[in-house]
């Protein structure tokens, strides 16, 4: 019965229709807000994985990063530097939740420590290494230029540390120049390989032992001069991936490796960047 005007409250017990009405909006609300959680769920739930890449690789996985996150929201801090300096911060507990690493060596070791996920490594990238001068005309297609010497530096990453670096000093042993230079102090050793391609760039190196990756443009591309040895003349630059054992979200983490794994856009993004893709 609903009240009157005059303020006299009415001796009939009032009906229940007022309280049913308060708990459905109740419910209405609770429903809501409901709702509202779980649209706004995918959202809560992105994930950020802090990733240690090496620095040849860089390029690459900002890319692959980029598609990912326009697929999945999860997205990826990278940390770059040499396969060798980032071994060195895994060992000594730096918060990665993946590695992506230049060679196999140091993925293995870390698998054999206990400090990677088991069955989690994986080859994602086959790397080519390319001796590259910004300038037209510098380096020759047969790379006689390094027999014939008419230059001053040649830049290449560290041996000990950098893959690429290790590849280099191979190719250089099987010209037989590897000695030669050094006692000529003809060489220009980068901390990575990115410092080794900054030599060239800059100048401050008339060429200098690469990954093709960094200098293949849109449509493979490559400006400058550039030689690309013989394969047999270096191991071959198998690159491994993992996840490490100290991560925080080893659930996205196996998504992104899934995702790398089987997605025919990652195996083209790293063929368009100077790779050949690693087995699935």
């Amino acid at each position: 019965m609903m009240r009157t005007n005059t303020g006299h409250r009415s001796s009939h017990r009032p009906t229940a229709w007022p309280r049913i009405g308060s708990a459905a909006r109740c419910c209405a609300l609770a429903l809501l807000l409901a709702l509202g959680a779980a649209v706004a769920a995918p959202r809560a739930m992105a994930a950020q994985l802090h990733v240690a890449v090496a620095a040849n690789f860089l390029g690459t996985l900002q890319k692959l990063a980029e598609r990912y996150r326009r697929v999945s929201g999860d997205t990826l801090s990278l940390s770059s530097g040499s396969t060798g300096q980032l071994y060195a911060q895994i060992r000594q507990g730096a918060p990665f939740d993946l590695f992506f690493s230049a060679d196999t060596q140091r993925p293995q070791l870390l698998d054999s420590q206990g400090l990677a996920v088991a069955g989690s490594r994986f080859t994602y990238a086959v790397g080519t290494l390319v001796l590259w001068s910004p300038r037209p005309g510098v380096v020759d297609r047969r790379g006689q230029i390094i027999r014939r010497g008419a230059f001053h530096f040649i830049a290449m990453a560290n041996p000990r540390n950098a893959p690429y670096g290790a590849a280099a000093q191979q190719v250089l042993t099987a010209l037989g120049q590897w000695e030669p230079l050094n006692q000529e102090k003809k060489l220009v050793i980068g901390a990575d390989i990115t410092q080794t391609w900054q030599f060239a760039a800059s100048g401050n190196a008339d060429m200098a032992f690469v990954a093709l990756s960094q200098v293949t443009g849109p449509g493979g591309r490559i400006s400058g001069s550039y030689w690309l040895p013989p394969r047999s003349d270096y191991q071959p630059i198998a690159q491994d991936a993992l996840i490490l054992a100290r991560t925080t979200q080893p659930a996205a983490a196996q998504a992104f490796e899934h995702w790398l794994r089987t997605s025919s856009a990652a195996a083209q993004i790293i063929r368009e960047a100077g790779y050949r893709p690693g087995a699935p």
